[in-house]
């Protein structure tokens, strides 16, 4: 289930920081409280692959991913 399925990020790149930094603007712009960003950065940043933080991206936002 996704936390925030109103948030939808569609992107071009491979680079998990890249997925990672977009989906922290949206919530920013979505008004998510700081804390609760927080606590997404630090999940998604743990990730030990490309796969594990594309799977954290997507239980909160909705994301499709392009040119993979």
């Amino acid at each position: 289930m996704v936390r925030y399925p109103q948030i939808r990020i569609s992107l071009r790149t491979r680079n998990p920081l890249v997925l990672v930094a977009a989906v922290r603007q949206e919530l920013r712009r979505a008004g998510v409280d700081r804390e609760e960003i927080q606590r997404f950065s630090k999940e998604a940043l743990s990730a030990k692959d490309l796969q594990k933080a594309r799977e954290v991206c997507n239980t909160w936002v909705a994301t499709g991913h392009r040119g993979e």
